[in-house]
């Protein structure tokens, strides 16, 4: 699965620094996470980063990109490797 930033973003720059594969980055309006590089932070840590510190908790999951563990593991090598 990988996460998405909702409207309800404040824009306040915490999350964008803790993600290890450098998924979020600030879209036209709000901050964004690039699906392809999401790993819920599998591979990195246990709980997702961004979630952790976001202080209006705007980031859930992306229905539109339901991943399971094993999905999830294997983008986390792909990323790795290139």
């Amino acid at each position: 699965m990988a996460l998405i930033i909702t409207d309800e973003c404040i824009n306040c720059d915490v999350c964008e620094p803790e993600c290890p594969n450098e998924a979020i980055s600030m879209g036209p309006e709000i901050y964004v996470i690039e699906p392809s590089k999401c790993t819920e932070c599998v591979g990195h840590f246990d709980e997702p980063q961004c979630v952790q510190v976001c202080p209006v908790a705007c980031i859930p999951v992306d229905p539109n990109c339901v991943e399971d563990k094993a999905t999830l593991w294997q983008k986390f090598r792909r990323l790795q490797a290139g």
